[in-house]
């Protein structure tokens, strides 16, 4: 095995952990034991981890499925085998849902530990050289529509995406409201074979049954009531195209069959007619819900579900992945620039770095509003601290350095402390410093008579 595979072991039982760590270790691979969840998720969160061997049960807060999803999450390439003395059958399909490489039952047979960790690594090293040969013939860009991201979370989906793009599989990307899955979606159009026909996007929660069901397949004249004409369907107008299907998880019950016959037979009859029409349509989908929870809860179709997840991306929030902002802005801003005909021409560090360390709960949606707003309030040829939102430059979130530099400060010293940095980072312009500060000016001008500033 390659010995650059880093190999996480978690197993409440010290001695069991240790022992299979042990095991692993004389397989070449860089090996770690811990004897907790919560030690497990540090790691995964700190270092580039290839393979996690985990068992199901632990004490704590955190078990084998917590750790298979946050390990998803950070990197979608690391591979997960669960370890259970209680396998069930709906333990096992869920974990293979989520992502897991595969799973054994105790007591572990360390040979056939060792063969599924040496496939799993095969598979890594295999995909890793893939990524090495794509760089060197100058083929590894994957752009985020012209954003190249530097987390070590994108790259792994870009990865994964890089292999796929080119393929006809359904793809599912997960993530919270404004990751920016239809970028996502879109980016993966541009790097398909299909990159010169049509790429569809609809909005399955923002339309009624009825609606949905014209939008997707088209009608005929007379249909309904309105129906004046024919009218194609998004699956006819992007035949040997892209199909976005954003929300899906919001689908009504009765259209998730009408869509998996679709994409089962690949054909589509418009409301109101007998004429079948034949559609040559990749799927991709997108989510914020948990479409595992709501197959569950019978909401959603476990066939429909497994037939668009032929691969599941994960996209982290903002927050988790400060690396990739400054790329969203200046991308955001040449955007901004091209619409509105502004001058401006870049931005200042100090600007920057307080966008970088805001929690843009909007995600990229609320940045990329952010950007434009910035641009259109501008009056010089630099975005600056003033021209950054209130709600944004005002929540800003603090970096290890900053809590420890206000640990054990007075209130007022505080206060002096934000005014002085304020006014330093505006220049000494007080009207920006006060709208920065979220005072008025006259409030800040006795306040820098009271501190003596």
């Amino acid at each position: 095995m390659d010995n650059d595979i880093a190999i996480l072991v978690v197993d409440d039982e010290r001695d069991h952990a240790d022992g299979l760590a042990e095991a692993l270790d004389k397989l070449g691979a860089k090996t770690i034991a811990v004897y907790n969840g919560k030690d497990a998720l540090d790691i995964l969160a700190r270092q580039t981890i290839d393979i996690v061997v985990t068992d199901l049960k632990l004490g704590g807060d955190f078990d084998g499925l917590a750790i298979l999803e946050q390990a998803k999450k950070l990197n979608s390439q690391t591979e997960v085998i669960l370890i259970t003395a209680y396998a069930t059958v709906d333990t096992c399909k869920k974990a293979i849902r989520q992502g897991a490489y595969d799973y054994l039952v105790k007591p572990i047979d360390i040979d056939q530990l060792r063969t599924l960790v040496e496939q799993a690594g095969r598979k890594i090293t295999k995909a890793n050289s893939y990524m090495r040969q794509q760089s060197s013939t100058g083929r590894a860009s994957f752009e985020f529509e012209g954003v190249r991201c530097q987390s070590p979370q994108m790259e792994g989906i870009f990865e994964v995406l890089r292999r796929v793009a080119p393929t006809d599989i359904s793809i599912l990307v997960e993530g919270d409201s404004g990751t920016g899955k239809e970028l996502l979606a879109r980016a993966i159009h541009q790097n398909s074979n299909r990159r010169n026909k049509p790429f569809k996007p609809i909005n399955c929660a923002g339309l009624t049954e009825t609606l949905l069901e014209s939008e997707l397949f088209g009608h005929a004249k007379g249909a309904f009531t309105g129906a004046a004409g024919d009218r194609k369907g998004l699956f006819e107008i992007a035949d040997k195209g892209t199909l976005f299907l954003d929300e899906i998880g919001d689908m009504p019950m009765n259209m998730q069959a009408k869509l998996l016959r679709v994409l089962e037979d690949g054909v589509v009859v418009p409301v109101g007619s007998s004429k079948s029409i034949v559609v040559d349509v990749r799927i991709i989908s997108a989510t914020n819900q948990n479409l595992t929870e709501l197959v569950e809860q019978k909401k959603f179709r476990q066939d429909l579900y497994f037939r668009i997840r032929g691969v599941s991306v994960f996209l982290p929030a903002l927050r988790d992945r400060p690396q990739d902002i400054p790329a969203f802005v200046n991308y955001f801003l040449k955007e901004a620039v091209a619409e509105t005909g502004s001058l401006v021409k870049g931005i200042n560090d100090s600007a920057m770095e307080i966008i970088t360390h805001y929690d843009w709960p909007g995600n990229i949606r609320q940045l990329r509003n952010c950007i434009r707003t910035m641009v259109v309030m501008c009056d010089g040829d630099k975005l600056d601290i003033g021209d950054i939102p209130p709600d944004v430059s005002q929540r800003r979130r603090l970096t290890a350095g900053d809590q420890r530099d206000l640990a054990g400060l007075p209130l007022n010293e505080l206060e002096k402390q934000a005014i002085l940095n304020t006014l330093a980072k505006t220049g000494g312009n007080r009207e920006k410093a006060a709208k920065i500060l979220g005072i008025g000016e006259r409030t800040l001008y006795r306040k820098i008579k009271e501190y003596n500033l």
